[in-house]
C-alpha cells in the first residue's frame, strides 16, 4: 500500500465513521496535533476519533491527497452539529501527515479556530474567537471530553 492509499484509506474510513479503521492507519506511537486538542499521543489520539465518530453526525469530503516519500498532505471538510450548542459547522481543515513502515507516525491538522469559533459558538465565538483565552477553553474543555472518554 502507497502512502497515497494510506491517507486515503484513513479518510474513506473517516467517511465511513469506522474509528477502528481510521486508528488502524496510525502507528502505536502517533503524534496528532489540532488546533482544538493540541499535541496528543499515542491512544489519546486515537481516542479523540474514537470519542468523535461516537458522538458526531460528521459527513467528510477530502481531496488534493498527495504523497511523497515519507511526507503526506490532503485537504478535508467536516460538515457536522457542535454537540455542545446544536449549531451547524462547516471546517475546512489541511493536514500534514508523516508515514514510516506503512503508517502514519505523524499527523497535524490546520484550520482557523476562529471561523470554527464563530459557527460553533455563536456570538461568543465570533467576538472572542481569536483570543488566547478562547483558545484555551476551547482545548482545556476537549481534553476534559477526552479524559472521560478514555476512563470509559
Amino acid at each position: 500500500m502507497t502512502n497515497t492509499d494510506i491517507i486515503n484509506k484513513f479518510y474513506s474510513s473517516f467517511a465511513a465513521r469506522d474509528a477502528e479503521g481510521m486508528v488502524g492507519c496510525y502507528a502505536d506511537n502517533i503524534t496528532f496535533e489540532d488546533p482544538a486538542f493540541g499535541p496528543l499521543h499515542g491512544d489519546d489520539a486515537k481516542n479523540m476519533w474514537r470519542m468523535l465518530l461516537k458522538s458526531a453526525d460528521v459527513h467528510v469530503e477530502w481531496n488534493n491527497i498527495q504523497a511523497n516519500g515519507n511526507t503526506g498532505s490532503a485537504n478535508w471538510i467536516a460538515t457536522y452539529t457542535f454537540s455542545k450548542t446544536g449549531r451547524r459547522v462547516v471546517n475546512h481543515v489541511s493536514a500534514s501527515f508523516v508515514l514510516e513502515n506503512g503508517k502514519i507516525v505523524r499527523h497535524t491538522d490546520v484550520f482557523n479556530i476562529w471561523k470554527w469559533s464563530r459557527q460553533a459558538l455563536g456570538l461568543p465565538g465570533m467576538l472572542l474567537g481569536w483570543s488566547p483565552f478562547l483558545k484555551n477553553s476551547i482545548r482545556k474543555q476537549a481534553l476534559e471530553r477526552l479524559e472521560k472518554f478514555s476512563e470509559k
